[in-house]
């Protein structure tokens, strides 16, 4: 007989289970916003005289750190079983997490934040292989999807307002404790509880790819980091850094084809669903950093609000993708493929930014919030969609690879979205005022409309039905 999670959990396990997932999603989002708030009282503690120099490693660390570890994340959940993966990571995290709240100079804080990322990049991909385990093959259940989407447009609005609490009224250190006792339950209740199946995918495990994909992810997001901020994009350090990651990249490619058992297996592009699924992520990664981060700079540039008055202008965006990714999920329980999501999910966050490429200096503020609403309504259309169509349309003993790949091509989008979008703003901005500056950032929006116009040529070309692929029969972890 075939272990499922129905034959090896009761009916409570599984939501108990499902209930895990979802708190360890919300760890990850949070951390991913909350520091932002957080960056003054940090400086102010630790390194009053130097230390603002130092502080966008405190999210470079952690952002490098999490991408580099994603594409080992998948296999390893392949060969050794999700639930595994899925408690070293948590473990990892909360180490990390113990780490940045006991730091004692903002050098021990960026090493601790690297390490409290490599478990991050587990936390929000290995949870959806976790997930879509406990859903089951052959399942419509796309509850776990949703809410993925949910949490993580919710955590984008409120991590900064979390971090601005706790820093004002107890102390920048918590907001790293704060995971500990979070963690702390996910860790004894995911190893208690969860019994996942495990596909045989083989035994072998590709270091070397792994060291390869990290080595080109790490180089390129240095690049969007650094290029026109602390270097000039026409630098030694720039320039090198580019070479460095287009030849990670071809030796990359080159030992996936090689390899007995590759990280990222190439035949996986050879599926329609995976193919431009993963490109249609990327895509959205980059207009999700370009639609919030100059929204935000919109706000405090032209309209002259604070940090945080601007990030409340952010909770219409995660009520749309809140109450999209409720309905959404249900009708696709309901039979509705999530090509139909994707296609008019696109659709309608392109006009979102067209809309967005129209505000200027005396745009209604209510204007504004309809506008980011509309924005929330197409992104909470695609997040949790893309995921669902991915997983389904995966061999079930590569879920593992496939379900890290989507987040990691996200991850690039964001980081490539970012120096695009940054480029051209420094570019149109002739520095004359406030006009000139509104007036470079339509041209972003502009911009973003057109990369998720191209979402919905991509999304027609995905099959109207999604196929799983057949896979060996699982064994118990």
């Amino acid at each position: 007989m075939t272990e499922t999670p129905e034959t090896l959990m009761s009916d409570t396990q599984r939501r108990i289970g499902f209930l895990v997932c979802l708190v360890t999603i919300v760890l990850a989002v949070l951390d991913m916003q909350i520091v932002s708030a957080a960056t003054v009282p940090i400086v102010r503690d630790l390194d009053p005289a130097h230390g603002i120099d130092k502080i966008p490693w405190l999210v470079s660390a952690f952002s490098l750190a999490s991408a580099a570890v994603l594409p080992l994340y998948g296999r390893l959940c392949d060969v050794l079983g999700a639930k595994h993966v899925f408690l070293g990571a948590v473990g990892a995290f909360l180490l990390g997490s113990a780490l940045c709240g006991a730091a004692q100079s903002i050098g021990q804080l960026i090493a601790a934040r690297a390490v409290q990322g490599i478990g991050a990049g587990g936390l929000m991909s290995v949870t959806m292989v976790v997930i879509a385990q406990l859903r089951g093959p052959g399942q419509r259940d796309a509850k776990g999807a949703g809410m993925g989407g949910i949490l993580a447009g919710g955590g984008m609005a409120i991590g900064p307002w979390i971090g601005g609490v706790l820093s004002d009224h107890a102390s920048w250190r918590w907001i790293f404790y704060v995971n500990l006792p979070l963690g702390a339950a996910v860790l004894v209740l995911g190893a208690l509880v969860l019994k996942l199946p495990r596909h045989g995918g083989g035994r072998r495990i590709d270091f070397l790819g792994a060291a390869l994909a990290s080595a080109f992810s790490t180089a390129l997001l240095l690049v969007t980091e650094w290029g026109g901020r602390q270097y000039a994009w026409s630098s030694p350090q720039i320039a090198g850094l580019a070479l460095a990651s287009a030849a990670a990249l071809a030796l990359f490619l080159r030992r996936q084809v090689t390899a007995v058992e590759p990280i990222l297996p190439l035949s996986m592009f050879r599926v329609r669903e995976l193919r431009w699924g993963f490109a249609i992520q990327g895509l959205v990664g980059a207009g999700m950093v370009g639609a919030i981060y100059y929204v935000m700079v919109y706000l405090q540039v032209a309209r002259g609000m604070d940090s945080a008055s601007a990030g409340l202008f952010l909770i219409p965006m995660a009520l749309g993708m809140t109450a999209v990714g409720i309905l959404a999920g249900r009708l696709a329980e309901r039979g509705r493929p999530e090509r139909t999501f994707v296609i008019t999910g696109s659709a309608v966050t392109a006009v979102a930014f067209l809309l967005l490429a129209t505000t200027g200096t005396h745009t209604s503020l209510w204007w504004l919030r309809a506008e980011l609403l509309l924005l929330g309504v197409g992104f909470g259309q695609l997040i949790g969609q893309l995921i669902q169509l991915v997983q389904e349309a995966a061999p079930r003993h590569q879920l593992g690879v496939a379900t890290t790949a989507i987040r990691f091509f996200q991850t690039l989008g964001t980081a490539l979205g970012a120096a695009v979008f940054g480029t051209l703003l420094t570019r149109l901005d002739d520095g004359t005022g406030t006009a000139s500056y509104v007036s470079a950032m339509d041209a972003v929006f502009l911009c973003g409309a057109g990369l998720m116009a191209l979402c919905v040529v991509l999304a027609l070309r995905l099959p109207k039905a999604t196929v799983a692929v057949s896979a060996p029969a699982p064994v118990r972890t």
